[in-house]
């Protein structure tokens, strides 16, 4: 399924998508700690409020799941780290909450740590880690900045385990849908789309590299900046995003020069494939030119740059 490699796909840097000028203001903090202490959040209120300079005076976005009263009397006084666990950089209404399925990942302050999405429905029951959030509606929602309640203290040394399924032929890849590659070349490759202008594309590959164990080739194809933030104004488009731009094969570019005009790819992204044809000597991709080959490429991983995002064809 598509959202066992979902990661988040939410999880784009937020300065990709957006310019901000300044972080959290004090006196946003300080109005949401008032509205946490009215709704029986005493404890997070506190911790908010002394957490100010230290955490949260530059991030200029923030989604926080707080723990209840209960909690904080059952666990006494959290680690700076574990706080950072409940931070989200990303601001998250629940609109868009409601969107992600099980096995969307949500980045936190604490590196190298995401919350799962672990239950997701339509009415808004949803559980990350398998911690319920409580409510169809933040606690407090000021733009940028939202809390929700949650039931308990997120683990940082939880565990997801998506439910198993039937690997599908790749006619092409000779492979089966498998799980990504975590080696060094995903860092060497996040650099390299870095210094040649595939921001968003690197940021989406670097959430990828989160609780993945799996060795398993993949080519990405990484469009241009500017055309992948006009397709992800639109949110509905990022659950998807990402999975629709790779193949789970290696495919150097002479190895895509070789396909026949007419050749599918498949994606990680069910039901989703990429149609291969040549027009005036330009190798296309659902009518999408290949602009920059090979621009990355070890042993498990290719990227080539495309000039757009990929669409159904």
């Amino acid at each position: 399924m598509a959202a066992s490699f979902l990661l988040l796909l939410l999880l784009l840097h937020t300065s990709s998508l957006f310019s901000f000028s300044s972080s959290l203001s004090r006196e946003t903090v300080l109005d949401a700690a008032d509205i946490l202490s009215d709704s029986g959040y005493t404890s997070m209120s506190l911790t908010l409020q002394a957490l100010f300079q230290t955490l949260l005076s530059q991030t200029p976005s923030l989604t926080i799941f707080a723990p209840s009263d209960s909690s904080f009397a059952k666990s006494g006084q959290p680690s700076l780290d574990l706080l950072r666990f409940h931070f989200s950089p990303l601001p998250l209404p629940p609109q868009n909450l409601r969107l992600l399925p099980a096995g969307s990942e949500i980045p936190t302050l604490l590196n190298n740590h995401t919350l799962i999405v672990t239950e997701s429905h339509s009415d808004f029951e949803i559980s990350l880690n398998y911690v319920r959030v409580i409510g169809s509606s933040p606690i407090y929602e000021d733009g940028l900045f939202l809390i929700y309640g949650i039931d308990s203290f997120f683990d940082p040394d939880f565990q997801y385990t998506p439910a198993s399924q039937e690997p599908s032929p790749n006619p092409i890849c000779g492979l089966q849908r498998q799980t990504m590659s975590s080696s060094d070349s995903f860092s060497q490759a996040i650099e390299t789309l870095r210094s040649t202008g595939y921001y968003l594309t690197a940021s989406f590959l670097g959430l990828q590299m989160n609780g993945i164990s799996n060795e398993a080739a993949m080519t990405v194809f990484a469009p241009e900046d500017e055309m992948a933030k006009n397709l992800l104004a639109n949110f509905s488009e990022y659950p998807s995003f990402f999975l629709r731009h790779v193949v789970p094969c290696k495919l150097l570019w002479n190895d895509l020069a070789d396909l026949n005009s007419g050749s599918n790819l498949p994606t990680m992204l069910e039901g989703f494939s990429i149609n291969v044809a040549r027009s005036g000597g330009v190798l296309a991709l659902n009518g999408v030119a290949v602009v920059f080959p090979n621009i990355f490429h070890s042993d498990k991983l290719v990227v080539h740059g495309v000039s757009d995002a990929l669409v159904a064809h």
